[in-house]
């Protein structure tokens, strides 16, 4: 089991691996989905130039490194005690925090959404920044 797990856009890379140092940082355990390049083939390409070639692949649904991210994430919701959304956040993120509620992990909301949700309601704590955050914890 970790203690955190923190899902969020993998272009949005820096801010989780500045929130994932601070937490660990703390003696805290946080899975790490940027850990992982987006497209393996070319790992060493700007985080940008992987994410294209990964969503311009035409049949994602059978292409194994989707399957991997897939499988590898849900793992890190699935063993983790609390789950964290880094605002901005995709629609995987967003469908990841439906997942973790189902799972009956507590949900902790950084950032400030960009409109009104009324299923913001599932996270247990919100703050407006990742320091804040950070201090409170």
């Amino acid at each position: 089991m970790t203690d955190y797990t923190i899902i969020g856009k993998y272009r949005n890379a820096q801010n989780v691996r500045e929130l994932i140092t601070a937490i660990r940082s703390k003696g805290k355990t946080c899975y790490d989905f940027t850990d992982k390049p987006a497209y393996p083939d070319n790992p060493d390409a700007p985080f940008e130039e992987q994410m294209t070639l990964l969503e311009e692949h035409p049949d994602f649904l059978n292409d194994p490194v989707h399957r991997y991210h897939y499988e590898r994430d849900l793992n890190g919701l699935r063993n983790a005690n609390k789950v964290i959304l880094l605002l901005p956040a995709g629609t995987s993120a967003h469908i990841e925090a439906g997942i973790a509620f189902g799972l009956k992990k507590k949900l902790i909301l950084i950032g400030k959404p960009e409109k009104p949700e009324t299923l913001y309601f599932i996270f247990d704590e919100y703050y407006d920044t990742a320091d804040d955050f950070l201090q409170s914890s």
